[in-house]
């Protein structure tokens, strides 16, 4: 790797704890630097040390580049799974490009004025790019930091066009800002599910209540559209996420009476998880009060090994959204592109993930075009068959 890239990467909004696809082991650093992973293969490029002097910083340096030119600064709020599985996709990319990046990854545990700090010291030391991770992060940066000097690429943020930071997904933000979204169109999403139930007539759409991005660029249009169509709509609304598994056990099982009213073998009904971190989560709690009503998923992680996994995810991966995003974020660090001319990223074709073992469980068939499309598939038994897009080694093999 040639030329080391500055880049300051803000990260807020979404954590995914324990869920994954079939992908290389993410580690977590030790002692008070637990809160930074990343993806084991990582390190063939990078050298990751944390700061000995402050438990909130973590410097990453490629192992390849002999003379350093920019620095590179990393901004996070919290922990987050979703994170980790990010930043590798970003490193990865950055060394297949051969575009060389120190990132010093600060925590500032959602402190406001550090923020400020952070964004000041970006422009003092003349960073060139910005990836803005997480909803939180983006919303932050938008209010704090359009027009700003350097360019920001959102990574891990929910749809801006339904959250008013772009106009349309056709045209460039014309400022700072360039937008990738891991929001499928709701008429897309809609599209897909009324091709695995032709017939729908109840669409329960499970949504915290209190992460108002997953409220207003899934929730609400899912519910504004399925509405229009004839579809019995049922907003099931976590109010507290720290007490959601109960909850969503009753707010589940309440769904499914009410669903029986007008489908009594539940063949036409769907349960959808929006991207909230607190209710998909509890995707165990949320099939023992199912029944037979299929739970899909926007988040494709939500789709996993054994049978603790929605039966069937359609939608955008953190991995996925995060390479487009680095794309994004290359192609403007090299003078390719202006952050304002790039559209909203939307990966297309959608990650779609299927859990066999799960449809046998609820006696659900899955169509074919499906089947075909699936990135992910897990087996009756639960096993990844295919990873990625490709054919899953046996065990040992």
């Amino acid at each position: 790797m040639k030329r080391l890239a500055a880049i300051w990467v803000l990260a807020g909004g979404i954590a995914l704890a324990g869920l994954g696809h079939a992908q290389a082991a993410i580690q977590t650093l030790s002692g008070k630097h637990a809160w930074f992973g990343f993806g084991e293969e990582v390190r063939v490029n990078w050298a990751v040390t944390p700061s000995p002097d402050d438990p909130m910083r973590v410097t990453i340096l490629p192992r390849f580049a002999s003379t350093p030119v920019y620095r590179v600064k990393v901004l996070y709020p919290r922990q987050s799974s979703a994170y980790d599985v990010a930043i590798t996709k970003i490193l990865q990319v950055f060394a297949q490009k051969d575009i060389d990046a120190q990132f010093d990854v600060v925590n500032y545990n959602n402190d406001d004025a550090l923020g400020r700090q952070v964004l000041a010291n970006v422009e003092r030391t003349k960073a060139d790019l910005i990836f803005s991770m997480g909803s939180e992060s983006t919303a932050w940066l938008y209010r704090n930091y359009l027009g700003g000097a350097v360019p920001v690429v959102s990574v891990c943020s929910k749809d801006p066009v339904d959250l008013g930071q772009a106009k349309d997904y056709d045209s460039g933000s014309g400022s700072n800002f360039a937008f990738t979204s891991l929001n499928m169109p709701t008429e897309v999403q809609m599209a897909y599910i009324r091709e695995l139930k032709p017939s729908l007539r109840n669409f329960g759409i499970l949504v915290d209540g209190k992460n108002i991005s997953a409220v207003q660029t899934q929730a609400q249009p899912m519910g504004e559209l399925g509405r229009k169509l004839g579809i019995r709509v049922l907003d099931l609304v976590v109010q507290n996420p720290d007490n959601a598994a109960a909850e969503l056990r009753s707010l589940v099982a309440d769904a499914v009476r009410r669903m029986r009213t007008n489908d009594p073998t539940l063949a036409n009904s769907v349960l959808w998880i929006t991207g909230s971190t607190s209710v998909f989560r509890e995707i165990e709690t949320i099939n023992a009060a199912a029944d037979a009503v299929p739970v899909i998923s926007a988040v494709p992680e939500v789709v996993q090994p054994g049978l603790v996994s929605a039966v069937l995810s359609i939608g955008i991966s953190f991995e996925s959204n995060a390479h487009l995003a680095a794309v994004y974020g290359a192609d403007v660090l090299q003078g390719r592109a202006k952050a304002g001319d790039l559209k909203v990223g939307i990966v297309s074709p959608p990650d779609i993930a299927i859990n066999f073992g799960r449809a046998r469980q609820i006696g659900m068939r899955v169509p074919f075009s499906f089947f075909e499309g699936a990135s992910f598939i897990y087996d009756y038994s639960g096993r990844v068959v295919r990873n990625g897009g490709r054919a899953a080694l046996p065990a040992g093999g």
